[in-house]
């Protein structure tokens, strides 16, 4: 194996390592099998073009062009031409999957299931980034700059994953860059004549450490761009925080009962989640409730509004008490009954905050947790998540009258001015509206109905989940206006209006109660992800409100005693049944105020689940079409890449010694006069050099100096054929080099592409092919006239 080659198999050993550390982010890991066959096929065409040899750019090229080809075979070849060749149809589909992967990835935990788009950009990032390695080390000879693009893989890997075995992950790329520098000093100084293992010991202690300098220099390298590959991922936010997003690093300080959290704002994925396509069960739960449907798994309470968003406030945090303080505001004349709850999550929902039914009093769980006492919430501490783990919640199923909430009182002022401010960026249309449908109340809890009732009965508005979220202080305003959006949107602006009425009130996040199953427990998918408003009232503590139509149940509670209505409050079942893909098409619901207040408005539908076909065909049917495909493409251009090889041949690094005039000389000759014929001047091989050489100058019209260069060119080789001791003529490499510049300058578009692309001097190739052909036929005859007429033993005798 050449020292190029060698180089190849570890640069694209490097790239596989370095893609190593992608694999906590995704299961199943088969992705990775598929992106080491590719990249195997796309260094072997770079080993390839490098021995015809073609240009660096043109090298780098046709790997990209190969790689283009092996992804359209891969991912779009329902959409490409013979199944290999992309069009506009086979682009469209990279950008569609492209889209979905990139929604998959902000939409899973980690690790993240094998979708079609999340398979595309990990074997196509793998790609660029073993095509970049390659051009760097093997065909731009350059290994270390080779570790930036290295270092980028691996830093956004071990940004997005964390977790306990990233050292590993590091240690495989960080081994894998030594050996590609390795390999490239190794193969440096096999060409100085030099051994790569320090300074010989015949040269004594004092001999001057010339070999050792390259070391040293690689070794500073490679420090530098491992103590890189440390650093970055530190700066790189991690996928952690979100409502479905993995769990990220551990929050306070020491084991005491100290510290404090400030989460990210856990909205991120909700609208995604809603959007999903298979709607995978979160978690599984039972309960000694009889009624479910005010079952809500409460995660964490947004309290913080800046005029464009709602998030968690910045709080401190405490060791998980054995038994929770009881709920602040809730009087001892409200009915209450005390429910238990096992719950079970999913090994792929990662989560920091701990779901539970609110307001929990006791939680039985393992693992390292911490308590949050103003929102009553658990959340992990450094690296604990949701994934896998079993709990039991004790909660309170608080059930307060109309009554009782009509006649609260006032709030103390501490938590009133908290839960109450809004930024003056606040658009002055979010309390005129306020103020408009609440007028006449007499009391906060008419004003809370109010609000409830416009916006999932009265006010007109659609839901949508596929309406962006939003962001800006006119946002709401925006809802407000186009009156359309999902639970985040209804959640946001009845919380923020209910602020300006002077109403404490918070948005919370979670899961709605889910689907009742035949064994008697509740399922909860991620089609069950929800926002809600909850409000405060004296007495009664923090109180749920469902202004988002179609979702959910609306509390019994909000429907005032005194109404006259008959209509009770029908609790309607919440979208996850099971953990199927749904196979009905997204679409916004439009109901009558009528419908909507009887709640017979048809249900959320699920995106059309997308069938796919992950197998894909087999590994030898993609090598067989992979090959097809490069033999359509490669054999045309054939004749062009023989011209080039045998150019390299002729004019390369020959001629060193006097053996090597005759053939060196010969072959320069052979070019010009090949090149000649490219450019329609056939060769007349019973004229002596001279008279050729004027022959080519006359038809081919050149230029003087290139005259004069075809002239050193023929008596060169008159005096290789006639000189009884010929010597060596510099400058023919030079010489033919200029010939072939003259033709090409003089020759006409269409003659230059016929000399490039259909080279008439490549007959040659079919003419050495007979000529071996039939010096076969001729060795193969005359072994079998000798074994057909060697006499035998008997005869000898």
């Amino acid at each position: 194996m050449s020292g190029r080659a060698r180089l190849a198999v570890f640069a694209a050993a490097a790239t596989l390592m370095a893609a190593c550390a992608l694999l906590p982010l995704v299961d199943p890991a088969t992705w990775l099998f598929q992106a080491a066959f590719l990249l195997s096929i796309q260094s072997g065409v770079g080993a390839l073009t490098r021995r015809v040899p073609l240009p660096r750019p043109l090298t780098v090229a046709a790997q990209a062009l190969v790689t283009l080809l092996l992804l359209t075979l891969v991912f779009a070849r329902e959409q490409a031409f013979l199944g290999i060749i992309p069009g506009p149809e086979a682009f469209d589909r990279f950008g569609m999957l492209l889209q979905a992967g990139g929604d998959d990835v902000g939409r899973f935990a980690i690790p993240a299931p094998l979708s079609d788009g999340i398979r595309l950009m990990l074997v196509g990032g793998v790609l660029v980034i073993g095509l970049a390695v390659d051009a760097l080390a093997v065909t731009f000879r350059s290994a270390a700059p080779a570790g930036l693009p290295l270092l980028a893989l691996y830093s956004v890997a071990a940004g997005l994953s964390g977790g306990g075995a990233a050292w590993l992950w590091f240690l495989l790329a960080a081994v894998g860059y030594l050996l590609l520098l390795l390999a490239e000093g190794r193969d440096r100084l096999s060409q100085w004549g030099r051994v790569f293992g320090g300074a010989s010991r015949a040269a004594g202690p004092d001999a001057p450490d010339v070999a050792v300098a390259p070391v040293r220099t690689g070794r500073r390298i490679g420090a530098v761009a491992l103590g890189i590959a440390l650093v970055v991922p530190l700066a790189l936010p991690s996928l952690d925080g979100g409502l479905l997003d993995a769990a990220g690093g551990g929050v306070g300080s020491g084991s005491g009962g100290g510290g404090t959290i400030s989460a990210v704002n856990p909205l991120v994925s909700l609208r995604d989640s809603l959007n999903v396509d298979e709607d995978r069960e979160v978690m599984s739960y039972r309960t000694n409730s009889e009624d479910t449907q005010d079952m809500y798994l409460r995660i964490v309470s947004l309290d913080d509004f800046d005029g464009t968003a709602w998030k968690p406030a910045q709080r401190h945090i405490v060791d998980v008490p054995d038994t929770f303080p009881s709920p602040i505001g809730l009087g001892g004349d409200v009915q209450r009954s005390t429910i238990r709850t096992r719950v079970s999550a999913a090994d792929w929902y990662a989560q920091d905050w701990l779901p539970m039914p609110y307001p929990a009093s006791e939680v039985e769980i393992g693992g390292s947790w911490r308590y949050e006492p103003v929102g009553r919430t658990l959340v992990g501490d450094h690296g604990q998540n949701t994934r896998g783990v079993r709990y039991e919640v004790t909660s309170l199923l608080v059930q307060p009258t109309a009554e009782q909430l009509a006649n609260a009182p006032e709030p103390d002022p501490a938590l009133k001015r908290e839960f109450t401010e809004v930024p003056d960026s606040l658009p002055s249309v979010v309390a005129d509206t306020a103020a408009e449908v609440t007028a006449g109340s007499a009391n906060h809890y008419e004003q809370a109905v109010k609000l409830q009732d416009f916006f999932a009965v009265s006010g007109g508005f659609t839901y949508d989940t596929e309406v962006q979220v939003g962001s800006g202080s006119a946002a709401i305003a925006r809802f407000l206006k186009d009156r359309e959006g999902f639970c985040v949107h209804f959640s946001f602006a009845m919380a923020a209006m209910a602020r300006t009425l002077g109403i404490p009130a918070r948005v919370a996040v979670g899961f709605t109660p889910g689907s009742a199953q035949p064994d008697g427990s509740m399922t909860v998918g991620l089609k069950d992800a929800h926002a809600w408003p909850e409000l405060y009232f004296e007495g009664v503590g923090w109180t749920r409100f469902e202004p988002t139509p179609n979702r959910g149940s609306v509390p019994d509670y909000t429907q005032p005693e005194t109404s006259g209505t008959d209509v009770p409050a029908v609790p309607q079942p919440t979208e996850s049944a099971s953990t199927a893909p749904s196979a009905e098409a997204s679409a916004s619901e439009s109901c009558t105020a009528q419908e909507r207040k009887l709640e017979a408005c048809a249900s959320e539908s699920a995106l059309a689940a997308v069938g796919s076909d992950d197998d894909g065909l087999p590994w030898l049917q993609i090598l067989g079409l992979a090959l097809a495909g490069l033999l359509v493409l490669g054999v045309p251009l054939l004749p062009m890449l023989w011209r080039m090889r045998i150019r390299s041949l002729r004019l390369g690094g020959h001629g060193r010694t006097e053996a090597d005039v005759p053939v060196y000389t010969l072959g320069a000759w052979l070019e010009v006069t090949d090149t000649a014929w490219d450019h329609g001047i056939e060769p007349d091989d019973s004229l002596t050099p001279r008279k050729a050489a004027a022959r080519i100058v006359r038809i081919g019209q050149l230029d003087p100096a290139a005259e004069d260069a075809v002239h050193r060119l023929a008596a060169a080789v008159e005096q290789v054929l006639y000189a009884p001791n010929p010597r060596a003529t510099p400058g023919l490499a030079e010489d033919a080099r200029q010939i072939a510049g003259s033709f090409h300058a003089s020759a006409s578009r269409t003659a230059r592409l016929r000399a490039l692309l259909a080279p008439r001097s490549a007959i040659r190739v079919a003419w050495a092919a007979s000529d071996r052909w039939t010096a076969l036929t001729r060795s193969l005859a005359a072994r079998w006239e000798t074994l057909v007429h060697r006499p035998s033993a008997g005869q000898n005798s």
